[in-house]
């Protein structure tokens, strides 16, 4: 079995049984996206990527859990907008760190959103599930309520993280806490560990924005030098008047 075929149907060996390879290999890419992201290095967006694809192939198929035979289209679906919002991220975070770096050297400078911005999330999060409910219930996936609010608040969290918002740490433990139940009971038990193991580095990350948002001074834009000018004025003397 070639490699590529590995981690699109592999499995891996473990005492009474075996984990499907591409959703233990997605996971430890999205560990390393999530590790990356808590340090703001610009990597972190691509390597999610390859997770987000490895995903994608596991959740689409609900017959490999081995308890569900329909798919969790919410779980899948979210890899899809995942990997949209990282291609944003990625060319956000990719700008700022060329022409407006963080104090620190991260790729951005964290900061807590302004009642605006947190208006717009919790707006954005009602319509999102709302959507996400009615389309997945139609599409027959496995337990449209709960996967409504992990594709919903997933969405939010990346797009809060490309933003540089603190908050968004807050919105992955809710959808952490959400998805660890259900994906047990679908039977993905790789996923659900991995999910624990989240919640963690959710916790760390969120200490380590909150003391870089007050410790990190926003980067300012470059701006431009004025243009010299004659360091004394130039007197005009009228035609016939001596100087």
């Amino acid at each position: 079995m070639g490699l590529l075929e590995w981690l699109v149907q592999g499995t891996i060996a473990v005492p009474g049984g075996s984990l499907s390879a591409p959703e233990v290999v997605g996971n430890v890419f999205g560990l390393a996206s999530a590790l990356l992201g808590m340090r703001r290095v610009v990597w972190a967006w691509p390597v999610g990527l390859v997770g987000n694809v490895l995903l994608f192939t596991v959740f689409a198929s609900g017959s490999l859990s081995g308890v569900v035979a329909e798919p969790l289209w919410g779980q899948a679906g979210r890899q899809v907008f995942f990997a949209a919002v990282s291609l944003y991220g990625w060319v956000r975070w990719n700008r700022l760190r060329r022409h407006a770096r963080a104090a620190d050297g991260g790729a951005i400078a964290p900061r807590w959103a302004t009642w605006g911005e947190r208006a717009l999330l919790a707006l954005v999060g009602a319509v999102g599930y709302a959507v996400a409910y009615v389309v997945l219930e139609r599409l027959g996936s496995w337990g449209p309520a709960t996967e409504a609010w992990i594709l919903a608040g997933s969405v939010l969290a990346t797009w809060g993280m490309a933003r540089g918002w603190v908050e968004f740490w807050l919105v992955w433990l809710l959808v952490d806490v959400v998805g660890v139940t259900s994906l047990l009971r679908a039977g993905y038990h790789p996923t659900a560990v991995m999910y624990l193991v989240y919640a963690g580095f959710v916790v760390l990350g969120f200490v380590v924005w909150w003391r870089a948002a007050g410790a990190v001074p926003a980067p300012r834009t470059p701006q431009p030098p004025a243009e010299a000018g004659p360091s004394h004025p130039t007197r005009v003397v009228p035609e016939g008047v001596n100087a």
